[in-house]
């Protein structure tokens, strides 16, 4: 005796009725000439909308309920002005009778956007790319739309792709290119998607964008360690070819020669991850630098070089000052408390998103094409202890 099979068919519509449908899978039964076949219908329903053994109501059923035809019905449920209000108060209502739940694709396709956000990141990983997201949701969600994650995993080719694969998805793009360089992405921006860049100027002013100053913010700590006393200050650097990286340890060189006349100061490798910590704090504790200070080019690598200084008993604030970027949540968790740049990265999330609800209204975003958000610096005691240098 045969052992019977499922059969699944891939059906992309779910408005079948029930003799069609049949139809399609005895079709389909005879084509793949198999007389075994049996049909998971469980399955079936649940991928046609039939979930729990309830078939979804269509549109078509809610204008014969309502006594109007199909076209009628759709503007009205779609919000459209041109239906009487009489008349939409009783399609709403037969919807409402009959538990009508609008198939989102099929509404995408009838008004012509799909009220999704697009968001593209190099990396989805850490406290930096999560509050950028918060600060997203909370504009997109407020404005009645949903969000897409799309990660480049800090690739250009992979960046490409992404972009490609939000076509027809989404109704604009929120994309943070790789190495925060506008040059990562390439041509990709040519895909007649509305886009915002995020923490990268772009080329020109044609593609609007949020950046952070980070220049400026590096030079606010280094002339807040100067100030605090500090005579050798160390630098961990961020990746190499790193737009951000780079721009923090350019305002930090050139802080240290204005103010300590030391042309070429000691600047440590990183890549803006955990590990770098660890091993800047490894370098310095055996490789008999002297430093008083230290500046880590972001908050994530001061979070673990704070802990390997402390385990080699070091007490920070007092024998080494030590201060971060970006102010993170962790950045006020820690002990002591981590004195960094304040970057505001959920401000940038949010005015990007701002930003292109704009573009998607057909606004002028006129000087607002290009905004660079001003850091402050947060003061805290990592830096404050008196200093025993």
């Amino acid at each position: 005796m045969k052992r019977s099979t499922a059969c699944y068919l891939p059906l992309a519509h779910r408005d079948y009725q029930l003799p069609g449908l049949l139809q399609l899978l005895d079709v389909a039964a005879i084509e793949e000439k198999r007389s075994d076949c049996r049909i998971d219908w469980r399955s079936l329903a649940d991928g046609l909308g039939f979930a729990g053994g309830k078939r979804m109501v269509t549109i078509r059923e809610v204008a014969k309920e309502a006594g109007v035809s199909v076209a009628t019905a759709s503007r009205a449920l779609n919000g459209l002005k041109n239906v009487t209000r009489a008349t939409r108060e009783k399609i709403e209502a037969a919807a409402l009778r009959l538990d009508y739940v609008p198939h989102s694709g099929a509404r995408s396709l009838t008004r012509r956007q799909t009220d999704t956000i697009g968001i593209i990141l190099p990396d989805l990983f850490g406290e930096f790319f999560s509050e950028i997201i918060r600060g997203i949701d909370m504009v997109v969600h407020a404005a009645g739309k949903n969000i897409l994650l799309g990660n480049m995993h800090g690739s250009p080719a992979e960046t490409v792709q992404a972009i490609r694969a939000m076509r027809g998805r989404v109704d604009g793009l929120l994309v943070m290119p790789p190495n925060s360089s506008v040059d990562t992405i390439g041509g990709s921006n040519n895909w007649n998607i509305p886009t915002v860049l995020l923490n990268a100027p772009a080329r020109d002013a044609d593609m609007p964008y949020v950046t952070v100053d980070n220049y400026a913010g590096a030079r606010l700590v280094a002339e807040h360690l100067v100030g605090c006393g500090a005579k050798r200050i160390i630098h961990i650097a961020g990746p190499q070819n790193n737009r951000d990286a780079s721009e923090r340890e350019r305002g930090f060189r050139d802080v240290i020669k204005e103010k300590l006349g030391e042309a070429n100061p000691v600047v440590l490798p990183g890549d803006f991850r955990e590990d770098a910590g660890r091993d800047a704090a490894h370098a310095l504790l055996s490789g008999g630098t002297p430093f008083d200070a230290v500046f880590a080019g972001n908050d994530v690598m001061a979070v673990d070089l704070i802990t390997e200084l402390r385990k080699a008993g070091l007490e920070i604030g007092k024998d080494v000052l030590v201060a971060g970027f970006d102010d993170i949540p962790l950045a006020r968790y820690v002990t002591p408390e981590l004195t960094t740049v304040h970057s505001d990265i959920t401000r940038l999330g949010s005015t990007g998103a701002r930003l292109l609800l704009r573009m998607l209204r057909g606004e002028d975003l006129g000087e607002e094409r290009g905004l660079v958000i001003a850091p402050t610096l947060a003061v805290r005691g990592s830096t404050t202890g008196k200093a025993s240098f």
